[in-house]
């Protein structure tokens, strides 16, 4: 086992649920938990719930609660999931844990996750696409996360793709987010049906007593056949081939890791298409293939494990 002083607590915090692990040098993880994440509450008794979640992971890992190590502090300036604008979350937390803590935007901490024990192993230019409620993105150049000059590169999910497209969640028009991410997808749905179109989606979501269509809900549908939900899935994987060629002409990167439910539980089924797309609006085609685009490895662990890697990398810089 590692050194007491090693052992680094993760904590992905997202919309739908708080997960914890415990993480040894080796990243090897020694315990986990989960809860909802309850959206409802202030940030201070959301906070609380952290720390209760990481006392509960440390615990669970047979450990005491000044053996687990984390590093800086920060910030939040918006959380729009939460409700949240400018939470001094990293102190707050701090004080209830008694450690350092550091915190990072939960898809760089999922990229970071993926490059260093996931699908981007071995390369120094990485770019992740997740896909989710939204779809959110991060960068690896030379090796390392690569933040810009305001801590605010990889928005990728802001790219316009259609300049007179559907409203985006962040005000805009046509925003890659606004047309490929599970919510584009499921208005997409929801419009086919109310013109006529025959999907067993809501029949779905309504034996599960979903509100939302889930990246589960979605294969459910495709296991079914329903034409709604193939069409609208071709056309989401076409808008992030668009995405990820314009990514590759920006950047030139060995590796794009392709995330999110619907990533993970597709794999290629999904990728497959993404990649082909892409490789048709590559400015330059010399050596197209050396540009690998993969489903993401770590699945809902990505994040935290992402965090823990981020974590000891600044705790070591500031010895």
């Amino acid at each position: 086992m590692a050194r007491r002083k090693e052992i680094i607590v993760g904590v992905d915090m997202g919309g739908t649920s708080l997960r914890a692990l415990v993480v040894n040098e080796e990243n090897r993880i020694l315990a986990v938990e989960k809860t909802p994440t309850k959206r409802d509450q202030d940030p201070e008794n959301l906070i609380e719930d952290i720390a209760a979640e990481v006392e509960d992971a440390v615990e669970s890992a047979g450990l005491r609660r000044n053996e687990a190590v984390d590093s800086s502090s920060g910030l939040v300036h918006a959380a729009p999931n939460l409700g949240w604008k400018d939470v001094r979350l990293g102190p707050k937390l701090s004080a209830l844990l008694g450690v350092p803590v550091l915190v990072e935007n939960d898809v760089n901490a999922g990229v970071v996750g993926e490059h260093a024990l996931g699908a981007g192993r071995g390369v120094q230019e990485l770019v992740g696409i997740f896909v989710g409620t939204g779809i959110g993105g991060g960068i690896i150049s030379r090796g390392e996360l690569y933040e810009g000059c305001r801590g605010a590169a990889g928005e990728i999910g802001h790219m316009v793709l259609e300049v007179d497209g559907p409203r985006c969640g962040c005000g805009k028009r046509g925003c890659a987010e606004a047309l490929a991410s599970r919510t584009a997808m499921e208005r997409e749905v929801r419009a086919a049906i109310k013109e006529g179109a025959k999907s067993c989606v809501l029949d779905i979501m309504k034996e599960r007593h979903k509100e939302r269509m889930t990246s589960s809900i979605i294969v459910r549908a495709l296991k079914n056949k329903d034409r709604v939900m193939r069409g609208v899935l071709r056309r989401t994987e076409y808008y992030l081939g668009i995405l990820v060629a314009s990514v590759v002409n920006l950047m030139d990167p060995e590796c794009v890791v392709i995330g999110g439910g619907v990533a993970e539980r597709l794999q290629e089924e999904f990728v497959g298409p993404i990649r082909k797309t892409a490789r048709k609006y590559y400015l330059s085609q010399r050596d197209a293939a050396r540009i690998k685009i993969v489903p993401a490895q770590l699945g809902d662990n990505a994040g935290a494990l992402g965090a823990v890697v981020l974590a000891r990398k600044r705790l070591h810089l500031a010895r």
